[in-house]
């Protein structure tokens, strides 16, 4: 009897041993599921801006009103991070009518034939030496053509929502150049170097 009892406790001990292992991975797993929070961009809160010189003289700015992107941010691992942007061309706003539909037309962003501008990520990182601060690399794509670019994205802040959804804000200022996408018209007007100021607040699901 001693002995069948022992060997009771023994199989139980195993028993627990075992459950608790199982408990301790499930947990892991859990968490590591967790790690990766994906976002969608608030735009009632996120501005796409631009600045041209016009005449070598004055910054002309302007903005995208319709946009639409997602984020997925692993903070256990930030290179397996993603970001894919959206924009509509003909959303185009630079607080003058005639100018806008100038900028709509095959002059300028061909509204009708490339609708969309696109960004998707290949590459994200922490910029080395800076805290907040990530390098990500990713196609733009506008009228048809793909460059590669890298950019420096400030992460401006992190909150909890209303419903405690978390919050995450980023901030890219940057330089392109609109003849490398085939966009040459207005070379004397229109500055060839572009700065894109993208501000982004994103909700997590």
């Amino acid at each position: 009897m001693k002995t069948d009892l022992g060997r009771t406790r023994q199989i139980s001990h195993i028993g627990g041993l075992v459950l608790t292992l199982l408990i301790i991975c499930f947990t892991g797993s859990i968490q590591l599921a967790d790690a990766a929070d994906t976002y969608e961009i608030d735009t009632a809160h996120s501005m796409i801006l631009f600045r041209a010189k016009h005449s070598g003289v004055s910054y002309n700015y302007g903005r995208f009103n319709e946009f639409t992107g997602k984020l997925m941010i692993d903070e256990t691992d930030i290179s397996k991070s993603m970001v894919e942007f959206e924009v509509k061309t003909a959303s185009v706003d630079t607080a003058n009518e005639k100018r806008d539909q100038h900028l709509r037309s095959s002059d300028f962003f061909s509204a009708k034939q490339f609708p969309v501008i696109t960004f998707k990520s290949t590459k994200v990182s922490m910029k080395d030496g800076k805290e907040d601060m990530l390098e990500i690399t990713g196609d733009l794509e506008l009228l048809g053509v793909k460059k590669s670019i890298t950019v420096d994205v400030e992460i401006t802040g992190k909150a909890k929502g209303r419903q405690g959804e978390p919050l995450i804000g980023f901030e890219s200022i940057f330089t392109i150049k609109r003849s490398e996408f085939g966009m040459t018209y207005g070379a004397g007007a229109v500055s060839d170097d572009i700065r894109l100021i993208v501000t982004i607040e994103a909700k997590g699901k």
